[in-house]
């Protein structure tokens, strides 16, 4: 380390803020012992300080660690240093801002400090604010100073992930760090006065994440598809694995090895492949593969990172199938030497093809179906592995067809001579050529190509119930279309339950809702939605992906009593209830359940008792002698073994009734046990009797009524009532000797000819009128007995008025009697008011006879 202060440097000292370097005085930096340096990157502190003007100034050495080979049976000594070690501790304070007095009185103004990077490890437990560094100047002692930080991580996104005290200069981290988030932070600190005036020059701090092993490795395929030919060599390349792992790899944390832990069938040996535990590799390891008896093998992979320890690494397993090929015995070639194409640009996808690309291929041999498919492959051209081949089905011949790799951005035309081989080496004793030639010309026509989704599809993990708004990754596309100034848009294709929303134009996933693993959307705990990305092209283009999300279970749904009902008999027997409880969660968020009854009331605990069978059952049954019967609400809680658990308070309606000797309950038991004592029965009866007797006797006051309606009321008092001594007969017949006159002169003629043909003005007026007869109103049938004269007038009005009403204001000629009669003739009664006549012998009639005396008694005096 090279110093200078001006004076020769004479008596300066050096020292570090470790004790494992020193630094001799012509500047050397050497350790003081052995020791082993598990980072790749070491930061010193130098300090050259004079003791004679006490001035002290400081550097930053930072080291890069080079990787070096240890001997066996030589272990490094010294100090260990750990990965989470910070080279400034919560105690430390940092004077960036630093001014010294020279001798003579006069201040001068040294360089500004060069902070050492601060070391935060991620994951971090707290307590939280969590102190990092303490930064003050040397002038606060003068003026009261003002610090503050900015940059990303404080006044910027994410904001406020550190903070400094204004006053006292201390730097905390406000919550845990996720180096898979962002691995450094570049801030800035500041000093101010009162005023906001600017103290001191802004210092630049560099904060680094330190990496945790919080991530396991992950395959980029569960399943890998490869093939090798069978009688294969030990050593043959059959596939590649690969798992990424998003700690650090440059630490242990993300260093990934690889190892195989099943093989199936283990025929003819159970160890027939092996893989480089670094790169991924499979290849075969021992001989004797035979597709005959073994087509396909499977072999389970599993990635460990930690540099493949098993004891502090976390681990993930991929799926690989190996399929045993067979080897051909007659070489293909083509028929035709030339062949020229014009397809278009289909993106860079190997499972599309290039239009109109065939060339035949004939296999030349009756094996065709068997063991004589051919491999189609480029052997010259400018981007050979752009291509690749498929083949239709034929007894005789094989039509090859380029897999479509073109990319018009990347190349426009190619020339290409294919060769035609078989899939394995030809068998032992064929002298022929294994392979054949042809030339293609290929031009490419660009066209817009849909962007695509590279993960396609996504699943991602997380738990339930994350609140709305959550970010839970992005899911953004490409588009192959380089050339073209084009903009891709995303948009929700297929959400169900309406729970996410796509950021339209970084195609970032958020939720809108809460996620509920126990909804009807969520099949096998993953719920599945498709985004579309689309371009903005001539004619526009769009692709899909889905997007998986698996939702891992928490306790969110407290357990549910079953059943809601039972029936149980008023005394203690081996009648007991059956309860058991569901929930919505699953293991280990559900059983085994814990039932119990509630302390209050106090006459459930009194009445009641729970036995407990097993983790999801149990039995509820009397505790006393005699319980009366009726329907009883009891309420039982219900806890389930989730963590935290939850319970819920259920209630369980028991209908206690009385039973027979076989424990069933009786028809009158059922009756009161549905909440009906046998005084409710009897007042319900009651009540039916009297709602009858009152229908009874208002019918008969109806009839009643209806009866005097019809009753002719009398419009005088009863005292002067003489109706009782008036007949009404229904016939005047004739004398008992004139029963054999004519009637038919007294009946209504049979014909109205004589009527009708009569001069006009001129009737009978003892007949009924001929023609229209005017309508009058009704007359009522029963008088209002509060004005009787009202009601006489309105009826003597209408009679005489009525021209159709008898007598017809005529003299009315009655039926003829005969003469003879033996009974003598009513005149015999001298009803003449010529003669005097005594009526006074009315007055011993009675009083029914008393108005009529009066009316005759005393003519005279009248």
């Amino acid at each position: 380390v090279k110093f200078n202060n001006c004076a020769g440097n004479k008596g300066v000292r050096y020292e570090t803020n470790s004790l494992d370097f020193k630094v001799r005085a012509d500047g050397t930096l050497f350790a003081a012992h052995h020791l082993q340096m598990p980072s790749k990157q070491l930061i010193l502190v130098v300090t050259a300080w004079d003791p004679q003007t006490l001035g002290r100034w400081e550097a930053i050495v930072r080291f890069l660690v080079a990787e070096k080979s240890q001997h066996s049976g030589h272990k490094p000594k010294g100090r260990k240093i750990l990965p989470g070690d910070l080279v400034q501790q919560q105690s430390d304070t940092l004077l960036p801002w630093r001014q010294h007095q020279s001798a003579n009185g006069l201040r001068r103004q040294k360089r500004d400090w060069v902070i050492p990077p601060i070391n935060v490890p991620e994951n971090s437990r707290g307590p939280f604010p969590q102190q990092l560094v303490r930064i003050r100047s040397d002038k606060d002692k003068e003026i009261h100073i003002r610090y503050s930080i900015t940059g990303v991580g404080a006044d910027q996104p994410p904001m406020e992930v550190f903070n400094i005290d204004p006053v006292s200069g201390r730097m905390y981290v406000t919550r845990p760090m996720d180096r898979e988030e962002r691995a450094s932070y570049h801030l800035r600190a500041h000093a101010v006065d009162m005023n906001g005036n600017k103290v001191e020059n802004p210092i630049d701090l560099y904060i680094y994440v330190i990496d945790m092993n919080d991530n396991r490795p992950e395959f980029i395929n569960q399943v890998y598809n490869g093939s090798v030919d069978e009688g294969s060599k030990p050593g043959t390349y059959v596939m590649t694995v690969t798992a990424n792992d998003a700690d650090d790899a440059t630490t242990a944390n993300g260093m990934v090895r690889y190892r195989i832990v099943t093989q199936t069938p283990q025929s003819p040996s159970q160890n027939m492949f092996t893989i480089n535990s670094e790169t991924g590799d499979i290849v075969t390891v021992a001989a004797g593969l035979d597709r005959e008896k073994v087509q396909q093998y499977i072999v389970i992979v599993q990635a460990t990172d930690m540099e493949g320890n098993l004891n502090y690494g976390l681990s993930n397993t991929a799926t690989a199938i190996i399929t045993v090929t067979d080897v051909n015995d007659n070489p293909p070639e083509f028929t035709t030497s030339t062949v020229s194409t014009n397809p278009s640009a289909r993106g860079r996808t190997d499972t599309q093809r290039v239009r109109n690309s065939w060339i035949p291929v004939s296999a030349g041999s009756r094996n065709w179906g068997g063991m004589g498919l051919p491999t189609t492959t480029c052997t010259r051209a400018l981007l050979p592995s752009h291509f690749g081949f498929s083949q239709s089905e034929g007894p005789r011949e094989k039509i090859q067809r380029f897999a479509t790799a073109v990319d018009y951005e990347m190349n426009r035309a190619f020339m290409l001579t294919v060769m035609v081989s078989n899939q394995a080496p030809l068998a032992s004793g064929i002298q022929m050529s294994f392979q054949s030639t042809a030339g293609v010309t290929i031009s490419v026509t660009d066209v817009n190509e849909a962007p695509y989704f590279p993960t396609n599809h996504k699943l991602i993990r997380l738990e339930e119930g994350v609140p709305t708004g959550t970010v839970l990754t992005t899911f953004s596309a490409v588009d192959p279309d380089r050339f073209m100034q084009q903009a891709v848009r995303y948009s929700k294709l297929s959400d169900p339950a309406n729970w996410l929303n796509i950021n339209a134009t970084n195609g970032q996933i958020t939720t809108a809702a809460v996620l509920d693993r126990e909804s009807d959307y969520i099949k096998n705990n993953v719920y599945e939605a498709t985004f579309l990305a689309a371009d903005n092209g001539i004619p526009p283009a769009s692709g899909t992906g889905t997007l998986q999300i698996y939702l891992i279970d928490i306790n969110d749904n407290a357990p549910e009593l079953l059943p809601k009902e039972a029936q149980i008999c008023e005394k203690p027997n081996l009648n007991v209830i059956n309860i058991t409880a569901a929930d919505a969660d699953i293991d280990p968020n559900v059983g085994p359940f814990v039932f119990e009854l509630p302390s209050v009331p106090s006459a459930v605990r009194k009445n009641w008792t729970i036995t407990r069978l097993n983790g999801d059952y149990a039995q509820l049954s009397l505790r006393i002698m005699y319980l009366e019967a009726g329907v009883y609400d009891v309420p039982i809680i219900v806890t389930d073994s989730g963590n935290p658990p939850l319970y819920n308070t259920s209630v369980i309606k028991v209908k206690v009734c009385p039973c027979d000797e076989n424990g069933d309950c009786t028809t009158i038991g059922a009756v009161a046990a549905a909440g009906l004592g046998t005084g409710a029965i009897i007042a319900i009866l009651i009540c039916i009797i009297i709602l009858l007797t009152m229908v009874l006797l208002f019918v008969v006051w109806m009839k009643r009524r209806e009866k005097e309606r019809h009753t002719k009321q009398l419009l005088i008092d009863p005292e002067d009532d003489v109706r009782d001594n008036i007949l009404k007969y229904d016939e005047e017949g004739g004398g008992e000797e004139d029963q054999d006159y004519d009637l038919s002169q007294l009946q209504q003629p049979e014909t109205m000819d004589h009527v009708l043909n009569k001069t006009p003005g001129v009737r009978r007026v003892d007949e009924r009128p001929i023609g229209a007869e005017p309508q009058y109103p009704i007359r009522p049938v029963i008088p209002h007995p509060g004005d009787i004269g009202d009601f006489i007038n309105e009826g003597l009005r209408a009679a005489d008025n009525d021209p159709t009403a008898p007598p017809y204001d005529s003299l009315l000629v009655f039926d003829y009697e005969g003469s003879g009669s033996t009974a003598g003739s009513v005149s015999s009664l001298n009803s003449s008011s010529s003669g005097d006549q005594d009526y006074d012998y009315l007055n011993d009639w009675g009083p029914r006879f008393k108005k009529l005396a009066d009316m005759y008694g005393g003519g005279e005096e009248d």
